[in-house]
């Protein structure tokens, strides 16, 4: 099928129009040397780029180009998506990050879920809302509840990282369903115990069970599974030292943007 585009705009080929990018909504704008880099692509000038992570009002400009009109409208169509969504991403990891009040670490370690091509730009996005997109520092082994079961209980997952001296310098990270599972990864030598059940009254009584055995100061507790911004206030008020955000984080919807053009020529 033929794209109308060059007919309709045969005409006014000559013509240098510019085209402005602009936030219509509050937060963070991510990704703007991408889109940069994909404007100067189409042939297009680029006037004005935002820099990278900087807060954003309504009205306020994120991208200014200057082309011909079959660029500024293939711009249209390529540049506000590469913006839009990891900007939504770095907003909402923002305003986790900012409800935590330094009483945890926020982490958003779901991009592992999400198709191959899209993982570099949701981990720089969760990065540039000031979150960790990973739950600890590289090198570590994760010993979710498949590999607990599949290797004999927590204790069976720690013995099995044991086994190989050249796993030592590893952190341990084990995921728990409850307060006996807790123990057994604090006193087995996990450095992070991580509660994923979604549950705060799981979280509650693990972490005194960690203390009533005098473990609590052997491990980060870390907790996720389903959290939402309504559930920190009550965090808040709880002992723990990680909050992992999913899909609330990854899957946040679209900043929204405006691409307008400011200049016809």
């Amino acid at each position: 099928m033929t794209d109308p585009r060059p007919l309709l705009f045969s005409g006014i080929s000559g013509r240098s129009v510019t085209a402005a990018l602009s936030a219509d909504d509050s937060g963070i704008v991510v990704h703007t040397d991408g889109a940069a880099a994909v404007a100067t692509e189409l042939g297009l000038i680029v006037d004005h780029c935002l820099t990278e992570g900087k807060p954003v009002e309504p009205g306020d400009e994120v991208l200014r180009v200057t082309g011909s009109p079959i660029q500024i409208a293939l711009a249209e169509e390529r540049l506000v998506g590469l913006v839009a969504k990891p900007s939504g991403i770095a907003t909402a990891a923002r305003r986790f990050v900012d409800s935590a009040s330094w009483h945890f670490q926020i982490v958003s370690g779901a991009w592992k879920k999400l198709p191959f091509s899209q993982k570099d730009m949701i981990r720089s996005a969760i990065a540039a809302g000031g979150a960790a997109p990973r739950i600890a520092d590289w090198p570590f082994i994760y010993l979710d509840k498949n590999f607990v079961i599949m290797l004999g209980g927590v204790q069976g997952a720690l013995d099995a990282v044991a086994a190989y001296p050249e796993l030592a310098g590893y952190r341990r990270i084990v995921q728990v369903i409850d307060a006996d599972g807790a123990c057994a990864a604090a006193r087995g030598g996990a450095h992070i115990v991580f509660v994923d059940t979604g549950h705060l009254e799981d979280l509650s009584s693990v972490s005194q069970a960690l203390r009533v055995n005098g473990l609590r100061d052997r491990v980060r507790l870390a907790f996720g599974g389903g959290v939402q911004l309504t559930d920190m206030d009550r965090l808040r008020g709880l002992d723990v030292d990680i909050v992992d955000i999913g899909r609330a984080i990854v899957d946040a919807p679209l900043l929204d943007m405006t691409f307008r053009v400011v200049d016809p020529r």
